[in-house]
């Protein structure tokens, strides 16, 4: 009996055309690496791109369709090729400092036909890893893997018989959560999301609030997540729960009224097609120690 064939690995870069060394840097690191990817492709997000090596292919949207929007492009442009198992979004201002990041990706994935997502490690320059960048409650220790129930949207991988079975990115969501939204989908359909730490990719310390928009669609989408995935039982729990973090949380007056916007928004607009997950998943979760009220 021959053996299976090796998973073959298509990258996915998202870009709106204002960081155009990051860019040649990390595709420069996607070079290296010690086993090549069968597919290199990068959106403009409603941005002209510059001239790329052959290698890559370019697409140049008209408009910004946000993060959902455009990995749906993205992967979708993948597919077209038919020659991709295994989908890895990149953050344009990431960079792969290890030779093997994609050698141990195809490993992961020859070796587990349900993994269905794999979250990199994120970490700055000095190889600090901010508390948001672990994938966990208990995030002291950003070296310990192993199974999870959400990732990380700058760096992760995708399996493409997942996408084909639950569907991409919820295009609605734009921006924020729209790894959770696709998780939770993941481990309804009983894929596995896998944290693993020996995947590096480096990026600079940031804020996800630097967006205009980020209070309000961190709002919105919450709710839409709520109202969209969870259990009725779970849902004001859920709510709660984010409302009262939120609060400890926020120090800014003009943050939390666009939180509150973006909330009464997510309540009174279209979530898209409600598809609640199972109690087998939501006791999943919370043997992961994550259930979906958290």
């Amino acid at each position: 009996m021959s053996a299976a064939p090796e998973p073959r690995l298509g990258i996915a870069v998202l870009t709106m055309g204002n960081r155009p060394r990051e860019v040649a840097a990390l595709l420069e690191s996607v070079a290296k690496q010690d086993v090549p990817p069968a597919r290199v492709v990068v959106v403009g997000n409603g941005s002209p791109l510059p001239e790329f090596p052959a290698e890559v292919t370019a697409v140049e949207l008209e408009e910004n369709l946000g993060v959902s929007g455009g990995r749906n492009v993205a992967w979708r442009r993948l597919r077209e090729f038919g020659d991709v198992d295994v989908v890895v979004d990149l953050d344009d201002d990431g960079l792969l400092v290890d030779a093997d990041v994609f050698r141990r990706i195809r490993d992961l994935y020859a070796d587990d036909p349900r993994l269905g997502i794999v979250s990199f490690r994120i970490a700055d320059e000095t190889g600090e890893t901010q508390r948001r960048h672990v994938p966990r409650l208990r995030s002291s220790d950003p070296m310990r893997g192993g199974e999870v129930t959400t990732f990380l949207g700058g760096g992760h991988a995708l399996s493409m018989a997942m996408l084909e079975q639950i569907g991409g990115w919820p295009d609605e969501f734009f921006f924020t959560h729209e790894e959770t939204d696709l998780a939770w989908r993941a481990l309804d359909a009983r894929w596995k999301i896998v944290y693993a730490p020996e995947l590096l990719l480096q990026h600079p310390r940031t804020s996800p609030a630097r967006h205009a928009v980020y209070y309000r669609m961190t709002a919105r989408n919450r709710v839409w997540l709520a109202r969209r995935h969870l259990p009725l039982p779970l849902a004001p729990l859920y709510l709660t729960t984010w409302t009262l973090l939120t609060l400890a949380r926020t120090r800014s007056l003009p943050g939390l009224r666009a939180w509150a916007g973006g909330f009464l928004e997510g309540l009174r607009t279209s979530c898209g097609r409600r598809r609640p997950m199972r109690w087998r998943t939501v006791w999943h979760m919370t043997k992961l120690g994550r259930p979906p009220i958290i």
